[in-house]
């Protein structure tokens, strides 16, 4: 093996190839380019230090191992190296390399596992831009607004207590900014090791300390995090926080968070200086990120330089549409074409587990495509790979066409691509028909379906209480053992105390015995000694018990959190399916009667999805018997004084974005929230599926809302405005 010359470059800016030559980047990847690929260019020696002026340059990204094309406008001149230039070999079978994400995988099952959290470096990879637990809470956070005065200001929250001892996180929706705030900062204290690593803290003082204008400090600053004893995440997790923390202090009109409040709260949590060293004070940490916030447009937000110029390529042929299969990939009702990644989650929100569909895929690459899956209540983006007229997710590539890998795993799991995608594709979002959603033509065959749908749904209800039952009742027990390992401390720093108090009171009692020859004294000192460590023991062991259950129990708490929320979005599809079957039928005249025996109801009590000759006729239609708008409490109070059982109104929350029901049970008036959320409106999820508030009053005229509140035993029966029947 023998060597030549060549050059090295150190990415800038994330790129993110374009066409099958181009190879990707990320900020701090080193490239390495042979001084024969230049000189074959027609460039002088000299002209590699100046890249921008070269254009697409012909390289190896160090980090990836590809080989192809980067724009030179993209990368900087590291200096020269020497290549070694391997023998010529056949190629070989390589083993796939880990699906990106896969770092993230093994974060939750080592928090799973009750472990605490991993460094940096196993917690992510790239083209992941920061942890995913991370990645959560901020963006939590910057959805929930950064004006509030005390964002990351507050302690002591259930959030932050709560990941003590478990960092696994769930439905975020329910905290406000200021839990998820604490929840950020405990973050950044429970890593093992500091973003900003130690081994370039000597560097980072040196210029704290030597370099007093700003600007110039903070540009030696930012070269000194460049250091090669940087690992990459590290790199990538500081840029993330600095355009979060970026972002929070624009807010500083409204928030008081200017770059200095942000350097005292967050400087010492990513710049760890150890406080013994009196040099070494607390003040660096904080000038150090103030520093680097000061300045109104951070270096690490600027946008890109323009790439330079390509030729154009061909356009394809209508005739390689049809994708190498007699059934031209057009007319799959599963391909979308050319539609944004946003249209996409929009056509899949509230869907069952392998409910999936094709786009072209964003490169815009001829060829290429991408699968959207549903599964585990998310969307997944699975890369269509092509090359030489076949196609496949990962190497070897062997079918045809598009059309034929997909109806390949239509009938096979995807665990053959990935173990983790343990399902088949079976539920195809179609272009054809987004507006025919019962397919069948008779009327006996829509309503078989219908009972179908029905018992599903209520299996599905049932699996769902049984579940939601069990989730409340071992919150509870968590959280009451939480409160005992907190009594347990204090138990044992009372008892140490006291330890240590007999300890050096019984030296001095036990020398004035021996000396008067009173070993009986001595011995019962020393007994009373062993007897307090002994207990001291008991109560660690008891601790340590009740730790480890409370690991074992939050465990099995967030199990039954994730079979709820696979449960929600089956359980909205199926309930929406039913009532459009039952809008179906009831269309085309079929009889109650009939009706009700597909629900398996029977006809001599009270139907709740009965759609009666008269409902039209019910005051519940006219929105203005029951809204009354923006009202307070007490009104509602007064306006449902006196009145009967189930009258009620709706009106504004004093909860920003949401409604509440005031409703009559015994003689009381009762007010719960209606909540606004993505999926429609409703008391609770799953349920919250009404397409308007009148859709809500409507269901729940026949329906109790006992199955929410048990203290609610009534149903909307008599909107408060409207005209009593006539004797």
């Amino acid at each position: 093996m023998g060597s030549t010359d060549g050059f090295q470059y150190r990415a800038l800016y994330p790129y993110r190839k374009e066409r099958e030559e181009d190879i990707d980047l990320l900020p701090g990847d080193i490239l390495v380019v042979s001084k024969g690929a230049l000189q074959a260019l027609g460039f002088k020696d000299g002209d590699e230090q100046t890249p921008n002026q070269i254009g697409w340059i012909l390289g190896v990204n160090e980090r990836t191992k590809q080989k192809g094309d980067f724009p030179g406008t993209y990368v900087e001149y590291v200096g020269p190296v020497k290549i070694s230039v391997p023998s010529h070999r056949p190629r070989v079978q390589r083993p796939l390399p880990a699906t990106p994400g896969a770092s993230g995988c093994r974060l939750q099952e080592a928090l799973e596992q009750g472990s605490p959290l991993l460094d940096l470096q196993e917690q992510f990879s790239p083209p992941e831009i920061a942890p995913p637990l991370l990645v959560k809470l901020v963006e939590a956070i910057e959805k929930k607004g950064l004006d509030s005065e005390m964002l990351y200001r507050t302690s002591g929250s259930e959030l932050r207590q709560a990941l003590r001892t478990d960092w696994t996180l769930g439905d975020l929706e329910p905290f406000d900014v200021h839990s998820l705030g604490e929840a950020l900062r405990g973050y950044l204290q429970d890593l093992p090791s500091p973003v900003v690593p130690v081994s370039v803290h000597g560097d980072i003082l040196r210029v704290l300390q030597e370099i007093p204008q700003p600007e110039n400090c903070r540009k030696q600053l930012l070269l000194a995090l460049e250091s090669p004893a940087v690992p990459l995440q590290n790199t990538l997790t500081l840029q993330f926080l600095l355009r979060h923390l970026g972002k929070v202090s624009q807010q500083a009109e409204s928030n008081s968070l200017h770059p200095r409040a942000l350097g005292e709260i967050f400087g010492p949590l990513l710049l760890r200086l150890p406080g013994a060293s009196p040099e070494l004070s607390p003040d660096f940490s904080v000038l150090f990120l103030e520093i680097l916030l000061q300045t109104k447009e951070l270096e690490l937000e600027q946008l890109p330089p323009a790439l330079p110029p390509k030729p154009p390529k061909p356009k394809p042929s209508a005739a390689s549409l049809a994708n190498g299969n007699s059934v031209p990939l057009q007319d799959a009702e599963w391909y979308w074409g050319d539609i944004s990644r946003e249209e996409v989650n929009e056509k899949l929100r509230d869907t069952p587990d392998g409910t999936f569909l094709v786009r072209d895929a964003s490169s815009k690459i001829q060829g290429e495509y991408t699968l959207t899956l549903r599964k585990g209540g998310n969307n997944k983006l699975i890369k269509i790979f092509h090359r030489e007229g076949k196609y496949g997710f990962s190497e070897p590539l062997t079918f045809g066409s598009v059309v034929e890998l997909i109806t390949h795993y239509r009938h096979e799991s995807l665990a053959q691509y990935n173990a983790k995608l343990d399902t088949r594709l079976l539920y195809p979002i179609s272009k054809y028909q987004q507006d025919q959603v019962v397919k069948e033509d008779s009327v006996e065959a829509v309503g078989e379906q219908l009972k179908v749908y029905h018992q599903q749904y209520q299996d599905k209800s049932w699996e769902y209480d049984l579940l939601y039952e069990e989730y409340t009742r071992t919150s509870q027990e968590l959280q009451m053992k939480r409160t005992a390992i907190e009594a347990f401390n204090e138990t044992i720093k009372i008892f140490e105390e006291q330890c240590q108090t007999q300890e050096k009171c019984s030296k001095e009692y036990i020398e004035r015995f021996r000396r008067e020859g009173n070993e009986k004294e001595v011995q019962r000192i020393l007994m009373n000694s062993e007897k307090l460590k002994s207990r001291i023991t008991e109560i660690h062991d008891s601790k340590m018990k009740l730790e480890q259950d409370l690991k074992k129990q939050a465990s099995e708490n967030r199990e039954i959190d994730k079979r709820m929320n696979s449960l929600k979005p089956d359980l909205m599809q199926l309930r929406k399916l039913r009532d459009q079957y039952l809008v179906w039928l009831t269309q085309k005249g079929a009889r109650q009667k009939k009706i009700n025996e597909w629900l398996g109801i029977k006809n001599e009590t009270e139907d709740q999805y009965s759609m009666m000759d008269d409902e039209e006729e019910l005051p519940h239609h006219e929105e203005r018997t029951w809204y009354v708008g923006k009202i307070n409490r007490l009104q509602a109070e007064e306006m449902l004084c006196g009145k009967r059982d189930g009258t009620f109104l709706i009106r504004e929350s004093s909860q920003k974005g949401c409604y509440a029901c005031s409703v009559v049970v015994d003689g009381d008036t009762k007010h719960c929230v209606i909540y606004k959320t993505a999926t429609g409106y409703g008391f609770a999820e799953p349920y919250n599926l009404y397409a308007s508030l009148k859709d809500l009053v409507l269901h729940y005229k026949h329906t109790s809302l006992v199955q929410h509140n048990d203290s609610l035993n009534v149903t909307l029966a008599h909107p408060v405005l409207s005209q009593p029947p006539a004797r």
